[in-house]
C-alpha cells in the first residue's frame, strides 16, 4: 500500500506507531488522494426579511437573530445619582457632602430571536447592561466621610484614595414570547409603550408607572385585528410593585427624620399584582385603559409569630393613557399623556426609579430656627400594634410634547403631578409618631403627612447622524408638604448628611437638575 505526500511525510518523520495510525485514519488509500476531494458547502449568513430590518438567519437553522443597542455617557448636574433630584440623603441636605455633578456610562446589549411556527411566531428577548455611575461621600460624625458606593467597589485598603474597581450589571429584559403568551422579565403590561417618557429622559416623573427596566410575569394577550389588543397578566409585586408598609408602632425620631412613617413592614410575597388591559393603536396615535389589583401582605408586629398580625388588604390603581401623533404642529410631532389613580397600590402613581422618603432642606426665616425641611413618605399601607392596614390614596397625571424642528433638531416639554393622601386614621398614626418622636410644634391641629409632588422640564436633542443623539434636559421638582404653617420640629443628630441636632421649619421644598446626555445606538 502507498500513502499520499501528508501520509508518507508523516510516517518517514518516525513519530512513532500512534501517530502513524491516525495518519492512516486521515489520509486513507492512495486512490482516494489522488482523486479530487469535494469541498463540504459553506452556510452563509443570510438576511432575514421577515420581522424588519437587521435581522439575520442563525447558519444552519430557521430562526432569525438581531442584535442591538446603545452607548449611553450621561452627566448630571445638582444630583448624587443619575438624574433624581436632590430630594433626600446627602443631596437632599445641601451641604458640602453632596455632589454638584455626578456622572454615568453604560453599555447596554440586546438579542432578540424570531422563529416562524405553526403556532405563530416564537419569539426570546434578551437585554442586559454594564453601567458605571461615579460615587458619593456621606459623613461619619467626627468630620471624615464614608464612600459611598454607587457603581463601583471601593479598592481594599485605600479608603479615600478615589481607586474604584467594578461597576454594576443589570438584566433588563429576558422573556420567552409564545401563542399570545409572554412568560419572564419584560415592561409591566400596566405601563403606556412610552413608559416614564413622555417627552423626557427625567427618570422621576410622577403621574403613572413604567418598569423600564422589566419586572417578572405571565401574560396573555388577545389580538382582535385592527390594533385593538387586550392583554391579562399576573406580575411579581414585591420587588417592583410595593413602596412601603409602614409599621408606624416602630417609628423612630432617626427614621422620621428622614421620612420613614416606621417600621418597613413588607412580608413575602402570598400572591402577584393582577393586571388587565385594553389598547386600541392607531395611525393617529394610542388608547389604553389598565387596571391592576394589589395585595397588601404585611409582616408581624413583633419580632415573633406570637405577636401577631394585620390582615391582607387589597389596593387597586387605574390608568386612562392617549398618546396623539402627526398634529398639525409639525411632521412627526407627538403629545403623549397619561393619568393614574391608587388605593394601596402607590408605585402604580409614583413609578419605580423614584424614591418613597422626601427629606429636602432649604432656608428659614423663622427666629431660633436653624434651617427649614420639607418631609414627606409614601406608603401602600400604614398601621399600628394590633391594628388593621390603613391604605394609602394616590392619583395624578403627567404629559409630554415632542416638537420636531427639522430632521435633526426635536424639544420636548413635559410635566408630571402627583398627590398623596392618607386617611384620617392613618393621620391619627403618622401624627402621634411625629409629636412624640420629633416634638411636633403645631400638634395635632396642625399635623397633615399628606402632601404633592410635581415636576416641569424642558429638553432638546441633536441628531447629527443618524443613531447618534447629544441632548440637554432640565427639570424643576417642588414638593408641597401640607403642614400648617409655621410648624416646627426638632430633629435628631444626622451624622451622615452632617445635619445638627436643632429646630428646622416645615416648609415646601424645590430643586433644579440638568441632565447632559450623549448616546450612539446601534
Amino acid at each position: 500500500m502507498t500513502y499520499g505526500k501528508n501520509c508518507e511525510f508523516e510516517r518517514r518523520t518516525g513519530w512513532g506507531f500512534l501517530s502513524f495510525a491516525v495518519g492512516l485514519l486521515a489520509c486513507g488509500d492512495t486512490h482516494a488522494a489522488d482523486l479530487p476531494l469535494k469541498a463540504k458547502g459553506v452556510e452563509y449568513v443570510k438576511v432575514c426579511s421577515l420581522y424588519g430590518a437587521g435581522f439575520y438567519y442563525i447558519p444552519g437553522t430557521d430562526t432569525c437573530i438581531k442584535l442591538g443597542g446603545y452607548l449611553r455617557t450621561d452627566l448630571v448636574v445638582n444630583s448624587n445619582s443619575d438624574f433624581d433630584p436632590a430630594y433626600n440623603g446627602v443631596a437632599g441636605a445641601r451641604t458640602r457632602l453632596g455632589n454638584a455633578y455626578t456622572s454615568r456610562s453604560r453599555g447596554d446589549l440586546n438579542v432578540d430571536t424570531r422563529t416562524a411556527t405553526e403556532y405563530g411566531t416564537v419569539r426570546t428577548f434578551f437585554e442586559t447592561g454594564l453601567t458605571w455611575t461615579d460615587a458619593t461621600y456621606s459623613g461619619a460624625g467626627t468630620g471624615a466621610t464614608v464612600y459611598s458606593s454607587i457603581g463601583g467597589v471601593q479598592a481594599p485598603n485605600n479608603a479615600n484614595s478615589g481607586a474604584i474597581a467594578g461597576g454594576t450589571v443589570g438584566v433588563y429584559s429576558a422573556f420567552i414570547q409564545f401563542a399570545g403568551f409572554t412568560i419572564g422579565k419584560a415592561i409591566s403590561q400596566f405601563s403606556v409603550p412610552w413608559t416614564n417618557y413622555p417627552a423626557n429622559n427625567y427618570d422621576d416623573l410622577p403621574g403613572g408607572t413604567g418598569w423600564v427596566t422589566g419586572v417578572n410575569q405571565f401574560t396573555y394577550t388577545a389580538d382582535f385585528g385592527h390594533g385593538i389588543t387586550a392583554s391579562f397578566s399576573a406580575q411579581d409585586q414585591v420587588a417592583h410593585a410595593t413602596t412601603n408598609v409602614w409599621n408606624v408602632s416602630a417609628a423612630t425620631a432617626a427614621g422620621l427624620a428622614a421620612s420613614a412613617h416606621g417600621g418597613n413592614d413588607i412580608a413575602g410575597t402570598a400572591t402577584p399584582d393582577f393586571i388587565a388591559i385594553l389598547r386600541v393603536d392607531q395611525p393617529w396615535g394610542l388608547f389604553q385603559a389598565s387596571l391592576v389589583a394589589h395585595d397588601n401582605h404585611a409582616a408581624y408586629y413583633g419580632g415573633d409569630e406570637t405577636t401577631g398580625h394585620p390582615s391582607d388588604k387589597w389596593g387597586w390603581a387605574s390608568q386612562l393613557a392617549l398618546s396623539i401623533k402627526n398634529i398639525p404642529t409639525g411632521p412627526g410631532d407627538t403629545i403623549n399623556m397619561s393619568g393614574a389613580y391608587t388605593r394601596g397600590a402607590s408605585r402604580y402613581d409614583f413609578n419605580e426609579n423614584m424614591s418613597t422618603t422626601y427629606a429636602m432642606y432649604g432656608g428659614t426665616g423663622l427666629p431660633g430656627v436653624y434651617q427649614s425641611i420639607g418631609l414627606a413618605g409614601l406608603s401602600d399601607s400604614v398601621f399600628v400594634n394590633g391594628g388593621a392596614q390603613e391604605l394609602t390614596t394616590t392619583y395624578g397625571f403627567r404629559a409630554g410634547y415632542t416638537h420636531n424642528w427639522d430632521a435633526y433638531w426635536n424639544t420636548g416639554i413635559y410635566g408630571g403631578w402627583a398627590a398623596v393622601r392618607y386617611s384620617s386614621i392613618a393621620k391619627g398614626y403618622i401624627c402621634g409618631a411625629f409629636i412624640t418622636g420629633l416634638s411636633l410644634s403645631s400638634g395635632l391641629a396642625g399635623c397633615n403627612p399628606d402632601f404633592n409632588y410635581g415636576a416641569l422640564g424642558l429638553i432638546t436633542r441633536w441628531t447629527p447622524v443618524k443613531n447618534l443623539t447629544f441632548s440637554a434636559d432640565v427639570a424643576y421638582t417642588m414638593l408641597d408638604q401640607r403642614y400648617a404653617g409655621g410648624s416646627t420640629v426638632t430633629l435628631p443628630v444626622q451624622a451622615s448628611i452632617a445635619k445638627p441636632a436643632a429646630v428646622y421649619e416645615l416648609k415646601d421644598q424645590n430643586t433644579v437638575t440638568l441632565l447632559l446626555r450623549a448616546q450612539r445606538n446601534w
